[in-house]
């Protein structure tokens, strides 16, 4: 075990965190740490490193591991030094031993013949190759420009950049050092997309145990192979990924609530038992153990509350034109920087584009062209009746401060009742008293959910979203998605979230080469599609390569000489052989799908069969019964979900024998 939690109740101020929780990280392991905004995901992961300590439990940490954690607070680090000097910190034992090894060279030059010296000077040279010190600034490089820095970047000073790409280089840095526990709090918060997958591709490979606090799906999805949720100050695990984790939430959330409704049916009852017969003589031990075993039960939580959903219908003043926008000839720079140059593109009435690319590209420029609140060369043509709604981040600064949620709400002219208010703003993370919170006392991330809903709510037609999920938490996106899913309007968003990208647009845009390519499909077309485009493009590569061998390696050459060679014919029964053990290999795999398949449908029997179990209202008066279920039925879940995995390995497997055999 690298670390972890036994049996720890925390309390942040009169508010419990986590109750009697018990986890431990174990080498090798990616983990999603997971739950709603507020719930105290964060503040966890300071638990586990030791800044906070425990109201109760131990917090344990393997003899020797290292622990590298990377945090918002982080942003307050600042220095003269230059970003690659910053980063390459991470090597200080290599740096050290370079000085070092500089003064010993100073001074065997001066005393060439001092064997001792000489020895300590070679002894020194070999510690430094085998702590990987020649490529240190090679993998500074490598790193920093995988993060999106350029090599023109390296040299400037860590405190010319603004605090996402501070955040950049301290991630650098703690992935250089390589700890054995890497902590990452909202690592793609700063990231575009291109640095995000450089990312999650280092990490794919990266030998020690990482664990994520993220609200980016598609990004956890990719990254980890186990979910800790902090739920009910109560850690649940999934032993899978994010789309595993929500499959069987939703069966556990079913079952609680089902849990939950049988015992109160069974609270209910005791109820109605007690009241007819406590004053009954002959019945009044029966009614006072009936109140005892009332008093021990271990009440389940009603999880209806947490299931909030958008009842607000969008209705536009106007209707638009078919063409809500057109750019013509556009170009745009700022000093050398070149945004895009003679680009034209064109905006249709019910078009929802994601326009997608690296920092710097120019994105949240080209959206302030299209909305008019920048200059540029050429032409921007309105639709007829178009009616637009611009949200950024400047637009905070235009939110009334003195004016609570509510009012703020009511000024933008949306003529939604107050109750249809108080749900939006339930679906932007403000609940209850919130919304009579004056809008000057509010956060700039809560001033950002502010303004993103206002701009939601309003009459507009054609919507312009600069990063509108920023500062919301996952059941918040996905409800930004049905909303704007329902919206009959026109949209334009910016975003890094690949989930919500792929969820909400039906268009994609990307500046390349200062133009404005459009592909008319979804992300997931989209991704397909430039794939295809790679692909297609090694292949005319590769081409170009077997028409110039000497350009090879020996074994490029090789395999180009033999494709130019006629086939030689096969030994006699030298397939026939090849096909008898094909053959075998095939009924080995189909014998094995079947006992698989016999397998998983016992699994399943038994797993309803437990469902029904926890189903019963008799089972919640006992709480060692329930407990014991609930863990058995925890136990067959899990056991179905790796049957099932080992199911399709074999499938596949199979298909592939069977491919072979045609």
């Amino acid at each position: 075990m690298l670390a972890g939690l036994q049996d720890v109740t925390f309390e942040f101020g009169a508010r419990t965190i986590v109750r009697d929780a018990t986890w431990h990280i174990q080498p090798g392991e990616r983990i999603g740490l997971i739950g709603f905004n507020g719930t105290g995901k964060s503040t966890l992961l300071k638990v586990l490193i030791g800044e906070y300590h425990s109201s109760s439990g131990s917090v344990e940490r393997g003899k020797g591991v290292s622990i590298g954690y990377l945090h918002q607070d982080l942003l307050s680090f600042d220095t003269e030094e230059s970003i690659f000097e910053v980063a390459i910190g991470a090597f200080a034992h290599i740096l050290s031993l370079e000085k070092e090894i500089d003064v010993l060279g100073k001074r065997l030059e001066k005393d060439s013949e001092n064997e001792a010296l000489l020895h300590e000077y070679s002894d020194k040279l070999h510690e430094l190759e085998l702590a990987g010190g020649y490529d240190i600034h090679h993998r500074t490089e490598e790193v920093l420009q995988g993060l999106g820095f350029s090599n023109a970047d390296l040299q400037r000073p860590y405190k010319e950049f603004s605090g996402g790409w501070r955040m950049r280089v301290l991630l650098a840095k703690m992935i250089l050092q390589q700890p054995d526990l890497l902590l990452l709090d909202e690592p793609t918060n700063h990231l575009d997309l291109p640095s995000i997958e450089w990312l999650e591709k280092y990490l794919v490979h990266y030998k020690g145990s990482v664990v994520i606090v993220s609200h980016d799906k598609y990004f956890l999805n990719r990254m980890v192979t186990k979910i800790v949720e902090l739920y009910q100050q109560q850690l649940h695990f999934y032993n899978g990924d994010f789309d595993f984790y929500e499959t069987e939430k939703e069966m556990r959330l079913t079952l609680q609530q089902r849990a939950y409704e049988n015992q109160q049916e069974y609270i209910r009852q005791q109820e109605r038992f007690i009241e007819r017969f406590r004053a009954k003589a002959t019945k009044a031990a029966a009614a006072q153990s009936a109140i005892k075993r009332l008093d021990k039960l271990e009440r389940i939580e009603d999880v209806s509350v947490d299931r909030p959903e958008i009842r607000i219908n969008f209705q536009l003043d106007k209707i638009p034109g078919k063409i809500i926008c057109t750019l013509k000839h556009a170009s745009k720079r700022f000093g050398d920087i070149r945004i895009v140059e003679n680009a034209s593109a064109e905006i249709n009435r019910g078009d929802k584009i994601a326009l997608i690319g690296a920092n710097g590209k120019g994105k949240s420029t080209l959206l302030r062209m299209i909305a008019g609140t920048e200059t540029f060369d050429g032409e921007r043509i309105w639709g007829h009746n178009v009616e637009a709604s611009f949200y950024a981040q400047h637009q905070l600064e235009a939110l009334n401060l003195q004016h609570t949620l509510l009012e703020e709400m009511k000024s933008c002219g949306s003529q939604k009742t107050e109750q249809e208010l108080r749900a939006l703003l339930g679906c932007f993370l403000f609940s209850g008293d919130d919304v009579d919170k004056k809008i000057r006392v509010l956060s700039g991330g809560e001033k950002a959910r502010v303004a993103l809903a206002k701009t939601i709510i309003g009459r507009a037609n054609f919507l312009i979203l600069d990063e509108p999920t920023n500062h919301l938490d996952m059941l918040s996106i996905d409800l930004l998605i049905e909303a704007l899913n329902k919206y009959e309007g026109t949209v334009i968003m910016v975003s890094h979230d690949r989930h919500f990208i792929s969820k909400a647009a039906n268009r994609i845009w990307e500046i390349e080469n200062f133009e404005i390519k459009d592909f008319a499909g979804g992300y997931e077309e989209w991704l397909l599609w430039k794939e295809r485009k790679r692909v297609a493009a090694e292949k005319e590569t590769g081409e170009v390569k077997t028409q110039a061998p000497n350009n090879n390696s020996k074994d490029e050459k090789k395999e180009a000489d033999e494709k130019q060679q006629p086939a030689q014919l096969s030994k006699p029964g030298g397939n026939g052989a090849i096909n008898k053990e094909l053959k075998k290999e095939i009924q080995k795999y189909q014998k094995n799908l079947q006992q698989l398949e016999e397998k998983l449908n016992s699994l399943t029997q038994k797993k309803k069969e437990l469902e029904a179990l926890l189903a019963s209202p008799d089972i919640y008066a006992d709480k060692e019964k329930f407990l014991q279920a609930e863990s058995n039925y925890q136990k067959s879940v899990e056991t179905l979900a790796r049957a099932d995995k080992e199911y399709e390995k074999v499938f596949e497997k199979l298909l592939e024998l069977e491919e072979k055999s045609r």
